[in-house]
C-alpha cells in the first residue's frame, strides 16, 4: 500500500489545470457499446478507476486505441459476451462501481446485460433499485442470484415507456438512456439527473444519431433508433477536483489559478465557496484565487442564523464537495451547519480532523457542525488512513495545511480519483512525497 508524507504550512503558487471528469468518463466509455464504429474520446483522465474500466472494456472485446494522453479510439464490433459469464467478469466488475453502466448498453444492443455487485467507495448505502427498474419498465427481464451477487437483465426487444424515477440518480438516468435510445417507440423518464455530465452523455448520443430532446432538465423524452454511429467526443473538466482546488488555496492561504474550468457547467460551485468568505474570481475560463492572508468568514442566513451547506441533485450541490467544504470551514471565521443526506457514512472522516485539532461536533451520521479556528490555532500533522476518494483529498488538505508533517496511508483510494495528484501538487509547491 502506498503512502503520502506531506510537510504542511506552506503557501502554494502557480497554476494547474483540472483533469477530465471522473465521473463524466465512466458513462461515455460505457456508451461506446452501443455501436460498432469507431468512437474517438479526449481528455480521458488516466485514474485508476477509469483504467479499470477501459481494461474491462477490453476484455470485452472492444478494440481500443491510445492516440495520445487521455485521447483514445473505441470500437465495439466484435464483443465477446461469452465474457459477461466468465468467473474473471465476476471479480473485474465487483472491483469498480462504474461497471454497472455497461448493462444498459449491452441490454439495449445484445438483449441481455449482467454485473456482479459492484465496489466502490464505502460511504453508506448506494442501491441499484433505480437502474434495474428503469430497466424493467423496457421491458427487461430481471434476475438476481443472490448468493453470487450477481444481477442480470435481458430482452428480445426494448420497447419504450413513460416512467418517473424514485430518486434523481446519475448513473441509473445514464444507465436507462443509454438502454432507451434503441428501444422501440418513445421513452420519457420524469425526475431524470441532470447534471452537466449527463448532459454530456446525452449530447454525445444525439451525435451518434439518438433522439433524445429535454437535456438539462429533469424530463427527458428519448425517441429510439435503429442503431447508433461513430463520433467524437471530449470530456468536460472535473468540478469535484476544480472545487478540490479552490478549498487547497483557502485551507493555505495560497494564491492559485485553476485554468480551463467550463465556468458554465459549474453550477451554484463557486457560490457556496463565496459563501465560506472565499474569495473565487472569473478571468475568462479560468478560476483565480487570491491569498486569503486574512483568513475567510462564513455567511450567515440573512435571518442571522447559522449557515447550512446541504447537498441536493443537480442544480444543487453536489455530495461530492462537501468533505472539501466541510475541511475548509475548520479555518473559517465562524460556523456552520454540513448535512449530507445521501450517504450516511460519508462524514465518519471527521475524527481524523478532530485528531489534527479541527471544532467539529459530529450530530449524527448525516451532520457536522464545524466551528472555525480562524487560523488563530493550525491544525496538526498527524498519521491517518483515506476512507473514500473526497475524505481522502479532505485529509490530504488537511495535511498540507497543518504545522509539521502529516502520513496518509491507503492512497490507492485518492488514486482512484485524482491523476497524478502527489506530482501536480509539488509543481505548485506542495511539500508531498509519495513512499511505496
Amino acid at each position: 500500500m502506498g503512502t503520502f508524507k506531506i510537510e504542511g504550512g506552506h503557501q502554494l503558487k502557480g497554476s494547474i489545470q483540472p483533469q477530465g471528469a471522473k465521473n463524466e468518463a465512466l458513462q461515455i466509455l460505457c456508451a461506446v457499446l452501443l455501436t460498432p464504429e469507431v468512437v474517438t474520446i479526449n481528455n480521458i483522465p488516466d485514474i485508476v478507476d477509469v483504467n479499470k474500466l477501459i481494461n474491462l472494456l477490453k476484455k470485452l472485446g472492444v478494440k481500443i486505441e491510445m492516440l495520445s494522453h487521455g485521447s483514445y479510439t473505441f470500437q465495439a464490433d466484435d464483443v465477446n459476451l461469452k465474457y459477461l459469464e466468465s468467473d474473471e467478469f465476476k471479480i473485474d466488475g465487483r472491483g469498480l462501481r462504474g461497471s454497472i453502466m455497461i448493462v444498459g448498453p449491452l441490454l439495449a444492443r445484445f438483449g441481455k446485460g449482467y454485473i456482479p455487485k459492484p465496489g466502490g467507495d464505502k460511504i453508506g448505502r448506494r442501491r441499484l433499485d433505480t437502474h434495474f427498474e428503469g430497466l424493467i419498465n423496457l421491458g427487461a427481464k430481471f434476475r438476481y442470484n443472490k448468493e453470487d451477487q450477481f444481477y442480470g437483465v435481458e430482452a428480445k426487444k426494448l420497447k419504450g415507456a413513460y416512467m418517473l424515477l424514485e430518486e434523481a440518480s446519475v448513473t441509473g438516468t445514464a444507465n436507462i438512456v443509454m438502454a432507451a435510445v434503441l428501444a422501440e417507440g418513445r421513452t420519457t423518464i420524469y425526475n431524470a439527473a441532470c447534471e452537466p455530465y449527463l448532459q454530456q452523455l446525452c449530447k454525445m448520443l444525439n451525435r451518434m444519431g439518438a433522439q433524445i430532446s429535454g437535456v438539462g432538465s429533469n424530463m427527458l423524452i428519448i425517441d429510439g433508433v435503429e442503431k447508433l454511429n461513430g463520433t467524437h467526443h471530449t470530456m468536460l473538466p472535473d468540478m469535484i477536483e476544480i472545487g478540490s482546488w479552490i478549498g487547497l488555496a483557502a485551507m493555505t492561504k495560497s494564491e492559485l489559478t485553476i485554468t480551463n474550468v467550463s465556468w458554465d457547467d459549474l453550477g451554484i460551485i463557486p457560490t457556496i465557496f463565496r459563501k465560506l468568505g472565499i474569495t473565487v474570481e472569473r478571468r475568462g475560463d479560468d478560476i483565480h484565487i487570491p491569498a486569503h492572508t486574512n483568513g475567510y468568514e462564513i455567511q450567515s442566513f440573512i435571518d442571522g442564523s447559522i449557515l447550512t451547506i446541504a447537498d441536493a441533485p443537480w442544480p444543487g450541490f453536489t455530495p461530492d464537495l462537501l468533505s472539501i467544504i466541510l475541511v475548509v470551514a475548520t479555518q473559517a471565521r465562524g460556523s456552520v451547519l454540513i448535512h449530507q443526506k445521501m450517504f450516511e457514512s460519508r462524514l465518519f472522516f471527521v475524527d481524523k480532523l478532530i485528531d489534527m485539532g479541527a471544532k467539529i461536533i459530529l450530530c449524527d451520521p448525516h451532520r457536522a457542525t464545524v466551528i472555525g479556528h480562524d487560523f488563530k490555532s493550525t491544525l496538526k500533522a498527524t498519521v491517518m488512513t483515506s476512507p473514500d476518494i473526497r475524505a481522502g483529498v479532505s485529509l490530504l488538505i488537511a495535511a498540507l495545511s497543518a504545522k509539521g508533517t502529516s502520513t496518509i496511508q491507503n492512497i490507492e483510494q485518492i488514486d482512484r480519483g485524482y491523476e497524478r495528484i502527489d506530482e501536480r501538487l509539488r509543481a505548485i509547491g506542495a511539500h508531498i512525497e509519495r513512499v511505496e
